[in-house]
């Protein structure tokens, strides 16, 4: 799967304390804390952060709009650790915590995206630009839904919003390239991920598009070249393991090219109907 933009760990900013002595309080504040920064940590393993979160959340201690934040950063983890179901509800408890709280709103939609529940990522994320129109992340995401539904079009209108909220979106970038590399525009398609990994960012998704186009224009070494990119980056990205293995093929590496091909599936079954619908087998 390409990627999709989960909108990151919010911070959580107030706690409220039961009234009690000081000195009784301190311990019981001093753990509070040390599960605020875990469940706040960008950079934090997610099962810590899913211990983090956890910790808060049965601490009794959190206001409303603190739990909604730590139910929505401990979703996030979820979703790491690919563990959809469990996101979903937390996801859904902080949208009952504060309904105006847009980011667990995008957030289980990439939940449902991941889950391969594309209808329901799609209302998802309408429901997430309806509360904020301006929300460049779930047009992208709503696009990358509209792919998997084999809805060019659509997705092709949707990155284009998002560009224009956000010239610099390199998913969105990335994103016009592969529909026009999966429709053969592929010169067009080329100057899109160029664009998209012109800052400098180590975007798989882009690299992985640019993979694609190179292997459609049978530039091999290229190919498995911006595959390399891509697997750097994300280890376990499917459609970049099954194009470098057919890239191998091409070149006559049977072994490599079958090991590649055996990896991509295990991780996503159904990856080869996915070339085999854009022309490339």
């Amino acid at each position: 799967m390409r990627g999709a933009l989960i909108d990151g760990a919010a911070t959580i900013l107030v706690l409220l304390l039961v009234g009690s002595p000081a000195a009784a309080r301190q311990p019981q504040e001093n753990s509070n804390l040390k599960s605020i920064e875990l469940c706040n940590g960008a950079d934090v393993p997610p099962q810590a952060r899913i211990v983090g979160c956890t910790a808060l959340i049965g601490s009794g201690e959190a206001n409303a709009d603190a739990l909604a934040v730590a139910y929505n950063n401990r979703g996030n983890a979820y979703v790491v650790t690919a563990e959809y179901d469990l996101a979903i509800k937390d996801f859904d408890q902080a949208i009952e915590l504060a309904s105006g709280y847009v980011k667990p709103v995008n957030n289980r939609g990439v939940a449902y995206l991941k889950k391969g529940a594309y209808d329901v990522a799609v209302k998802a994320f309408d429901e997430a630009i309806k509360l904020n129109p301006n929300y460049g992340g779930a047009f992208v995401n709503r696009a990358e839904a509209y792919i998997k539904m084999n809805e060019y079009e659509r997705a092709a209108r949707d990155f284009d919003e998002a560009i224009r909220l956000d010239p610099n979106s390199n998913l969105a970038w990335s994103g016009l390239c592969w529909i026009r590399a999966a429709l053969g525009n592929l010169e067009a398609g080329l100057d899109d991920c160029n664009r998209a990994l012109q800052s400098g960012s180590d975007s798989a998704a882009a690299y992985d598009s640019r993979a694609l186009i190179h292997l459609k224009m049978g530039q091999l070494a290229a190919a498995i070249d911006d595959y390399n990119a891509a697997l750097r980056v994300e280890p376990k990205l499917a459609s970049a393991l099954y194009g470098r293995g057919l890239a191998k093929l091409r070149q006559g590496d049977q072994a490599g090219g079958d090991s590649d091909i055996s990896a991509a599936r295990i991780i996503e079954a159904k990856i080869g109907d996915d070339f085999a619908r854009h022309g490339v087998q």
